[in-house]
C-alpha cells in the first residue's frame, strides 16, 4: 500500500511521470517491507541482516524494473489507466517474482539436520 499510495501521490501532484513514480515509490515501499517481511512474515530475525539485504537489494531492483517496464508497456498497449494497469502487473510480479524469492532466497532459513 505504501509503494501504490507514493505512486499515485508523486503522479498526480506532477512530480513525476508513473513509469519513473514507480522507481521512487518501489524504493520506498521496499523498507517497509523489508521490515515487515523479516519480522513477521518469514520470521528470519536471526539471520544476519548482512546476508539478507544485498539479496532483498537485487529482488527489489529486479522488482521495480519489472513493474516499471511492465506497467508503462500495460497501459500504453491497452490504453489503461496507469493506476489499474500498475494493480494487474504488481498481482504476477509480487506473486511470482517477489514472494518467490523473499521466501526461498532472501529470508530463507536454514534448518539445522
Amino acid at each position: 500500500m505504501v509503494d501504490y499510495g507514493v505512486m499515485i501521490l508523486l503522479t498526480e501532484l506532477g512530480l513525476f511521470h508513473y513509469s519513473f513514480s514507480i522507481v521512487v515509490s518501489g524504493f520506498i515501499g521496499a523498507i517497509v517491507n523489508f521490515t515487515i517481511n523479516r519480522h513477521w512474515t518469514f520470521e528470519a530475525s536471526a539471520e544476519s541482516k548482512s546476508k539478507q539485504i544485498p539479496r532483498f537489494a537485487v529482488m527489489v531492483l529486479g522488482s521495480v524494473l519489472l513493474k516499471s517496464i511492465g506497467t508503462t508497456v500495460v497501459t500504453e498497449f491497452y490504453g489503461m489507466d496507469y493506476k489499474i494497469s500498475r494493480l494487474l502487473v504488481d498481482a504476477v510480479v509480487s506473486v511470482g517474482f517477489n514472494f518467490m524469492l523473499q521466501r526461498f532466497w532472501v529470508f530463507r532459513i536454514k534448518k539445522n539436520a
